[in-house]
């Protein structure tokens, strides 16, 4: 099958040779007149060479999102059962696949799609319109290879109401893929138990991509107070109760948040260890300093202070901030355990503003580790918006 061509302009595709996956609307010099957005297009460079196939829209400044960079690829059934049959052999061998992330776009060569396990439940993602297009097809072909390894799927929901569908010229959509159930789901990881809201929950409804970092927190968490920020649903605050915590907090300024952590929190018999409280974080921090109050382990979750270049400074401030507050309120040779998950603040720059606000507080760090995203959100070298994770636990000291 030939599919119709786009054209790169002379001196374009610089990402795309180095091995990314997406070529933005400034790069492209010509389009065939026959070509609809959404369809699958033959990518040429400017001589002519062929650079590989993927799906074309216009309606976004990323135009076109490669499926593939074998140029006689032919986007059927069978190739999407290959695709999806790799990402759930991958997570068979990298993760625990009770709960996890089964396919995660770009990185597992679906660009756009992400789905979600969550027991016997799938939750999907849909954000660019060529992957959508294929949508149904892939949950049907992913049920069959999941079936074929015992596991049923009762369900599956959709989540497709992020913002940046707009941006594809699709509209936002959430709502049963499958027969009603119960968007309340129950399950277990690291040895805690949790009830993810698929239908109302932020994003799909969890975020499994700190599965790891949680159970790192573990060991530093026995005997010790723990204070837990931007705590969502109880995650880390959760694991730090398991762990034997002697007492922990956990914090968020949303209510419904801290409702599902407390209900988190009783599900696993620990509701007279952790305790959950609505307020503003940078609010909180000062105040506790102020109070005297002093914690052996901390911990910083926050949101993606910048999802955009534009707005890096004050991001900077804000992580700077955080971690400066934390570091005051913790016990000489205490824990911090601090991350971000913006792609924008990069390793460098993250690590960097770590750094300054310890230098501000007269404080020393000794790192225990560095770690990322858990490995069902694998990161795809050269496609830099894969890796966006970033998370470092340090003892911090006093100065000697």
């Amino acid at each position: 099958m030939s599919y119709p061509s786009v054209t790169l302009k002379k001196g374009e595709g610089r990402a795309l040779k180095a091995g990314g996956l997406w070529v933005f609307d400034n790069e492209i010099a010509a389009v065939s007149p026959e070509v609809q957005n959404g369809q699958m297009i033959s990518l040429l460079d400017f001589d002519g060479y062929p650079m590989g196939i993927g799906f074309y829209n216009n309606h976004s400044k990323i135009t076109v999102r490669m499926m593939s960079r074998h140029a006689d690829a032919v986007v059927d059934e069978a190739f999407l059962r290959r695709r999806v049959q790799a990402a759930w052999d991958y997570r068979k061998k990298t993760v625990d696949t009770a709960s996890c992330r089964v396919i995660f776009g770009e990185a597992d060569f679906l660009p756009g799609l992400v789905v979600d396990k969550f027991s016997d439940i799938l939750v999907v993602q849909s954000l660019a319109l060529g992957i959508d297009q294929m949508k149904e097809t892939i949950l049907r072909l992913l049920t069959e290879v999941l079936a074929a390894d015992g596991i049923t799927i009762r369900g599956i929901y959709e989540r497709s109401d992020a913002k940046v569908r707009l941006q594809e010229g699709m509209e936002r959509t959430k709502g049963f893929l499958s027969a009603p159930f119960d968007t309340k789901v129950e399950i277990v990881e690291n040895g805690v138990r949790y009830i993810v809201d698929v239908q109302d929950g932020q994003k799909t409804g969890f975020f499994l991509d700190q599965k790891y970092n949680r159970l790192a927190i573990q060991k530093l968490c026995k005997g010790a107070k723990v204070l837990d920020c931007f705590t969502h649903t109880g995650s880390f605050a959760l694991n730090a109760g398991i762990a034997g915590a002697k007492s922990v907090v956990g914090v968020d300024a949303s209510q419904l948040a801290v409702d599902q952590a407390t209900e988190n929190a009783r599900l696993n018999g620990l509701e007279n260890t952790v305790r959950f409280q609505c307020c503003d974080v940078f609010s909180l921090l000062p105040e506790l300093e102020q109070a005297g109050e002093k914690f052996d382990v901390i911990i910083l979750d926050p949101p993606a202070f910048t999802k955009s270049r534009s707005s890096m400074k004050n991001a900077v401030k804000g992580y700077r901030e955080i971690n400066l507050r934390a570091m005051k309120l913790l016990k000489d040779g205490g824990y911090l355990a601090t991350c971000s998950c913006s792609h924008f603040m990069n390793y460098e720059l993250f690590t960097q503003t770590i750094g300054q606000a310890a230098k501000n507080v007269h404080k020393r760090l000794r790192q225990v580790e560095y770690r990322t995203q858990s490995p069902d959100h694998p990161i795809l070298w050269a496609a830099d918006e894969s890796y966006y994770l970033k998370f470092y636990i340090f003892q911090v000291c006093d100065q000697y």
